[in-house]
């Protein structure tokens, strides 16, 4: 199965990392809802609303983290991807694991700026949510669209398309993944930089 794949390119100082990240995927197997919450960001010109479950937005935090932590630690000027894949399992047969089968994946790669001053910052920090404003559109417009998602399953199965282990809200199955590289000579971040300098310039 080829899984339906999403890419972001972002160009962020170092302290705005985690606040690029939000999770806005709910999947629930009884009839209810679990809420929403407001988050303004501190570094980006920027308020999202995420699901208003603090175990299921721990569980993210900690990954955005860990990316964000060897993202900063990268000598110079770095870069990095972090993906969020959904999928479902397979059974197999005793003794080999369920097989993990990807049906969506999202990934936001990021490039690591430096900017001189407090002017420059400032010019970041509204573009960056300009952007960011652009990118949640199309997340929205892409949830729209009737693509594939795992066939609600009977109570036995439930496990193999939700995540039960949390306990105020069952999104599906996913898993989290990044990989960060030192500087590049050549990539959008540098383009990036340069079109931010450029601005600034002006």
């Amino acid at each position: 199965m080829n899984a339906r794949s999403q890419i972001f390119e972002l160009s962020v100082e170092g302290r705005q990392i985690e606040e690029v990240f939000h999770y806005t995927q709910e999947g629930s197997y009884s009839i209810g809802t679990v809420g929403i919450v407001d988050v303004d960001c501190d570094f980006v010109d920027f308020t999202y609303v995420r699901v208003g479950s603090d175990a299921l937005d721990l569980t993210l935090k900690k990954e955005v983290s860990i990316f964000r932590d060897t993202l900063r630690s990268v000598d110079g000027p770095g870069s990095g991807q972090i993906s969020l894949e959904f999928f479902q399992k397979k059974r197999a047969r005793w003794p080999f694991p369920a097989e993990c089968i990807p049906w969506e994946v999202w990934t936001v790669k990021l490039d690591i700026l430096t900017l001189a001053n407090e002017n420059e910052r400032q010019i970041c920090r509204e573009k960056l949510g300009e952007i960011l404003s652009e990118k949640v559109i199309h997340i929205a417009g892409a949830m729209n669209k009737h693509e594939y998602v795992p066939k609600m399953p009977n109570q036995a199965e439930l496990d193999l398309i939700f995540d039960t282990t949390i306990p105020d809200v069952q999104p599906y199955l996913f898993r989290m993944s990044h990989q960060t590289t030192g500087p590049s000579p050549s990539s959008v971040g540098t383009t990036m930089r340069k079109f931010i300098k450029d601005t600034l310039a002006l």
